[in-house]
């Protein structure tokens, strides 16, 4: 009698032949590009989501994020290997389980796990033997293990030998065109060989590249390696603009003068303060661990301090700046904020600065207006509460001339920006969007 296939062969090998089955649990700027990745492999994909409107606005292959087009989706729905649900009952039709929710911070700067924790436990009440789940949200070292793996094995299924568990860490850049899912390396840790062996087949099959690590927290502290990082180096520019400009100097020469060195020397740019769903925020997930060992992290809460003040430093600079031009501050001014998202090119709006700017601007008795290409509204926010809601307005040489001052938080490429330099009366610019692009300077003030 031939001896049947253990959970890890079968799924082994439903994974090698392209049959299993991805769940997607969380259909954001992660989710969707991973689903997507999965239909275009030739996986059959089923995402979970808490929004109604989402699942519904997915299955009619509408446009759910701003840089992948509804031509894209649909594709991918009259290919009938996508499909989107909020019935966690159907976990159990998954293979493997992708676990792609936010995790930001408290007001107090602490991690919030509660979408990870919430998820984890959705899972474990439909887990069955012969299940792969992956988590891919950014965390701090050991949640895969001291976090998930217990929920996942709360009903008496045993990990490393009923069901596998991984980390994988998402590695999405919104909006890049040059990297995509499937072209970005994947880093996959697991803490025991048969799941780290079915998670590196799983994105073998689906991104250009996979690279093992030997646990689940070596994984977990590459991601939050690389946006501290990020963070620091950022840091480290926002203080050199201050120092330099205290000098008289530009630091974007600067920064284009050092970016010449062929070795040693990564250019990082200046900029109105830190914005999106990572740099910002998991920096913060190691100093809370951190802790724990008795350990300071200091340079990346210095790198905090310096990001989150810079909002203040532009406003700063936004009213000397009336004030040098108009020998008036900042009160009962108007004031056009180009860009609230957090970055340049897409509709995201989390963590963003321009959130701050416009709080801090009104805050001084001014009042601020913004112009955002892909945001017609400013969406809720438990941290901004009071702007949700507020539309952009449209950019006419007439609306630009109304205002007092302009001041460019975000880049995006489609704004014409030589319609404004040509209308403003006053442009404080955080970006140096205008000295890219060779407009004249008489009006332009570089913050």
């Amino acid at each position: 009698m031939a001896e049947t296939a253990s959970n890890f062969e079968q799924l082994m090998a439903r994974i090698e032949g392209r049959k299993a089955t991805l769940g997607i649990m969380g259909l954001g700027y992660v989710g969707v590009p991973l689903a997507l990745a999965g239909v275009e492999a030739g996986f059959n994909v089923l995402g979970f989501d808490v929004s109604a409107n989402r699942v519904k606005a997915i299955n009619a292959a509408e446009q759910v994020i701003s840089y992948i087009g509804a031509d894209v989706m649909k594709a991918a729905r009259d290919s009938g290997r996508m499909e989107a649900t909020g019935d966690f009952s159907r976990l159990k039709e998954a293979d493997a389980i992708l676990i792609c929710v936010p995790t930001p911070v408290t007001k107090h700067r602490d991690p919030d796990l509660s979408f990870v924790v919430q998820t984890a436990e959705s899972i474990s009440q439909h887990l069955r033997p012969g299940q792969l789940v992956v988590l891919e949200s950014t965390t701090w070292p050991g949640t895969t293990r001291e976090v998930v793996q217990p929920l996942m094995e709360k009903g008496g299924l045993k990990v490393g030998q009923d069901v596998y568990l991984a980390f994988s860490p998402e590695r999405e850049d919104p909006g890049n065109p040059n990297f995509s899912t499937k072209s970005i390396p994947k880093v996959v840790g697991a803490d025991d060989p048969q799941s780290r062996a079915l998670a590196v087949k799983l994105y073998e099959q689906v991104v250009s590249k996979v690279v093992a690590v030997s646990t689940a927290g070596a994984a977990e502290a590459a991601k939050l390696t690389e946006n501290i990082f990020r963070s620091i180096n950022i840091a480290l520019v926002n203080e050199l603009k201050l120092v330099y400009g205290a000098m008289g100097i530009d630091v974007w020469e600067v920064i284009a003068a050092a970016s010449t060195k062929p070795f040693g020397f990564m250019p990082f740019y200046p900029g109105p303060g830190l914005g999106g769903h990572c740099i910002p925020v998991d920096p913060f997930y190691l100093t809370w661990k951190a802790r724990e060992y008795g350990m300071e992290t200091r340079f990346i809460e210095l790198a905090g301090q310096i990001n989150t003040a810079m909002p203040r430093v532009v406003v700063d600079h936004l009213a000397s700046a009336m004030n040098e031009a108009f020998a008036k501050g900042l009160k009962t001014s108007k004031i056009l904020l180009l860009g609230v998202a957090y970055k340049k090119n897409v509709d995201d709006t989390r963590e963003s600065p321009s959130l701050v700017l416009i709080e801090l601007i009104e805050g001084r008795g001014a009042t601020c207006d913004f112009h955002d290409p892909h945001i017609a509204a400013i969406p809720d926010t438990r941290e901004h509460p009071a702007l949700a809601g507020r539309k952009s307005v449209a950019l006419t040489p007439e609306v630009i001339a109304g205002y007092d001052a302009v001041l460019v938080s975000t880049d995006h490429d489609d704004v014409d920006y030589a319609m404004i330099e040509k209308h403003a009366k006053l442009i404080v610019d955080t970006r140096n969007v205008f000295a890219k692009l060779g407009l004249p300077a008489d009006k332009v003030v570089k913050a």
